[in-house]
């Protein structure tokens, strides 16, 4: 049997201490609480795509990105995002602009990349 495709996404995210992630998914980031276990932390991330905020103890990031938004307007809401503490990420060698925005060659998408507050990579994306 294969996955059906009307089965909806489930994301998970790490994190190694939640009492101090959650106020950022909530608080920063404004992703609606759907619920709390021994386990974990459940969030709709939109289009009702729940990410579970996961405890694994000594958890260390991955160092690439673990989860992003599709967002019609990314200057917006990194100024929002900036506003509320969150330090967008400038990498070498990707010729971002001064804000940290990445654009795909031929004017494709614009993507930006910060950290959670266990440093797993998260982003936003503003397609063409």
């Amino acid at each position: 049997m294969t996955i059906p495709a009307s089965s909806a996404p489930l994301c998970f995210v790490l994190t190694a201490d939640r009492a101090r992630a959650k106020p950022f998914y909530t608080d920063v980031l404004g992703l609606k609480l759907l619920g709390e276990d021994d386990h974990a932390v459940t969030f709709d991330l939109g289009n009702r795509t729940p990410m579970r905020l996961t405890d694994l103890p000594g958890h260390q990031p991955s160092g690439h990105t673990v989860l992003g938004w599709h967002v019609s307007d990314i200057r917006a809401v990194m100024r929002d995002l900036s506003a509320k503490g969150v330090t967008f990420h400038v990498f070498e060698g990707f010729n971002q602009d001064a804000d940290g925005v990445w654009q795909a060659p031929g004017g494709g998408a614009k993507i930006c990349w910060f950290s959670d507050p266990d440093g797993n990579g998260l982003s936003l994306t503003q397609f063409g």
